[in-house]
């Protein structure tokens, strides 16, 4: 995908130095450099688009995978994966989140929203607000106070405050409603295609109802995670939006998710560790702890069994001592790596499409939003009854995500479908079939346990001493630590 749009801007590159050649005698002039107005925006959408989507399986997934104890790094000692499973993050680790994120995502956002605006193209605009709202989001839930305000002001602010990170959301929730408006904007000078990577479509007109699904349901992310600061805001602001009229997920089609494919560097992240690293990820005891209880049928799809053909599911504990790498465990399987390509022969040896698209925002997350919304916050349950319908239909739409059939998901919900007891008792409810629903969406399942405290979660017995418990948010990188004196601590 990258190194078609790459060709395009070489193409443009090469036209613009021909042209050039008129002036023989302009020395001073770059003959391969780009015009003064050349418009990079279309190209950058891309590139921040798929820097994303790579970034949904890569350490962001990880670490809160494996805090979250949905995957373990217990048996791969002395691996690195074995060291952040008990808490040992240092600063040097975080550079390249953090970077990604910073220096490549979020800049080339920046110059998208810029270039469009001034250009007359408010639905690239609008599409990198959505973006930028998303990426912005996962940095403070990993991080917490992060520089916003003065940030992208390259050399003439080489040390940008750190805004407070409850002062932030606000503006991106306004963002996400500035971005619905240019989405849907008919007035443009150039408009959005299959280069936009999500919902994408030659037709602009045929994607713009999509990215405004997204916007909304972003939005209602936000307001939940918002909620422990001011539940007022988050009742008042979610009831009005519903109450707007406005368009949100209405199924699984309306995912946000970067597509993947079998193809050299075209594989998802979360495959290709795997291939690269084996023997550093495995199924966690705490999170088959929840399925095999259930004899959840997802368990098929996202884990191996051991032994290969037992339909067994194995997971490492956390209360169990460290081990020499072995294959003795579980591993990811088709719902994160795609399908099979060749079938195994032992416990660790089949290979796969890399395929699977990245999930990142789905229709199965925003019923368990609505779900604890109505349940906790009194929020409207339009179009539906009530929190249990919520739950219900969070359930099923995972079950179809991950290939389930109709009969064992009825199953499945007959016996686990069911709000029942106080509203804490509910609310575990909704937040445990949330976490096992949203196994590979990067961060959420450890921002849900930071509000909620669900589910229960058992500190490895290795962990490192200076940590207490499940930690509450990254540190910072060391880059900030050695080059930022606003660091704020």
């Amino acid at each position: 995908m990258k190194i078609r749009y790459f060709k395009y801007i070489l193409a443009v590159s090469g036209i613009l130095a021909l042209g050039s050649c008129k002036k023989f005698f302009d020395i001073n002039k770059d003959p391969d450099a780009l015009s003064s107005d050349y418009k990079l925006y279309p190209q950058l959408i891309s590139n921040s688009a798929v820097r994303i989507g790579f970034e949904g399986g890569s350490e962001l997934f990880r670490w809160p995978a494996l805090f979250m104890q949905q995957l373990s790094g217990e048996a791969s000692q002395p691996n690195q994966t074995y060291e952040y499973y008990r808490y040992n993050l240092t600063p040097t680790d975080v550079n390249n989140a953090w970077n990604n994120a910073y220096n490549n995502s979020l800049s080339d956002l920046e110059l998208v929203i810029k270039q469009a605006t001034a250009d007359g193209s408010p639905n690239y605009a609008g599409i990198a607000k959505i973006l930028k709202a998303y990426e912005f989001s996962l940095i403070i839930d990993a991080w917490g106070d992060v520089p916003y305000t003065e940030a992208f002001q390259l050399s003439a602010n080489t040390s940008p405050a750190y805004d407070d990170d409850a002062s932030i959301y606000p503006k991106l929730i306004q963002l996400l409603t500035e971005a619905v408006a240019d989405v849907n904007n008919l007035t443009n000078v150039q408009t959005p295609g299959v280069n936009a990577i999500y919902y994408a479509n030659a037709n602009f007109a045929t994607a713009r109802p999509f990215w405004v699904k997204l916007a909304n349901t972003l939005r209602l992310r936000l307001l939940l995670h918002y909620s422990k600061k001011d539940p007022a805001f988050l009742t008042a602001q979610m009831n009005a939006l519903i109450g707007s009229g406005a368009t949100f997920f209405a199924s699984n089609a309306d995912n946000f998710a970067c597509p993947f494919y079998n193809s050299a560097n075209q594989r998802n992240n979360i495959s290709a560790f795997e291939v690269s690293r084996p023997n550093y990820l495995f199924a966690d005891a705490r999170m088959l702890a929840l399925m095999n209880t259930k004899v959840d049928p997802r368990r098929a799809f996202y884990f191996t069994d051991f032994p290969v053909g037992s339909g067994t599911y194995v997971g490492v504990s956390a209360a169990a001592p460290p081990v020499a790498p072995n294959n003795n465990y579980s591993r990811d399987h088709v719902f994160l790596r795609g399908t099979v390509t060749t079938p195994a022969v032992g416990t660790n040896s089949a290979v796969y499409s890399g395929a699977a698209s990245q999930r990142i925002l789905t229709y199965t997350e925003y019923c368990f939003i609505r779900a604890e919304a109505t349940l906790m916050y009194g929020v409207s349950a339009a179009p539906l009854a009530a929190a249990q319908d919520w739950f219900a239909a969070g359930i099923t739409a995972s079950m179809t995500e991950a290939g389930v059939s109709g009969a064992n998901t009825t199953t499945y919900l007959a016996a686990n479908g069911t709000l029942t007891g106080t509203n804490a008792q509910k609310l575990q409810q909704i937040m445990e079939e949330k976490y096992i629903a949203l196994f590979g969406v990067p961060m959420e399942s450890w921002s849900d346990y930071r509000r909620t405290g669900y589910p229960s979660i058992s500190v490895p017995t290795n962990k490192v001493s200076q940590v207490t418990g499940v930690p509450r948010s990254l540190l910072y990188p060391q880059a900030e630590v050695d080059l930022n004196p606003n660091l704020p601590g």
